[in-house]
């Protein structure tokens, strides 16, 4: 049987198919501390995935790997889903969305 070491933050019921499959998967529970960096850590792991997604079905898949993640950090830090959004939304009044695709070529700013 081949040994690999993961270290990583998987789905609840990963160990469960891992052993249906013939196989044995050694897990811990971490810390509050350590799971809150453990999902920001797979925030960026998701992230980077829907980044190289090469489908239309690929990236949705990513997307909700993404917001699984991101609805786990949301509960895990104690917030609620209505706060993030009306902090997403007083954002997208200051600073706007992405739906005009804008991509920034460069700046000039006044020497002081």
């Amino acid at each position: 049987m081949t040994v690999k070491i993961q270290n990583r933050l998987v789905r609840d019921r990963i160990p469960e198919l891992i052993a249906e499959s013939g196989g044995h998967a050694e897990t811990r529970v971490l810390s509050h501390e350590e799971y809150v960096s453990a999902l920001k850590a797979k925030l960026v792991e998701e992230s980077e995935a829907a980044s190289h997604a090469v489908s239309p079905l690929e990236l949705a898949l990513e997307i909700g790997d993404v917001l699984e993640v991101v609805d786990a950090l949301i509960h895990a830090e104690g917030f609620l889903r209505s706060e993030i959004e009306a902090y997403r939304h007083e954002r997208a009044a200051t600073r706007g969305t992405f739906k005009q695709r804008l991509l920034l070529l460069r700046t000039r700013t006044p020497d002081i």
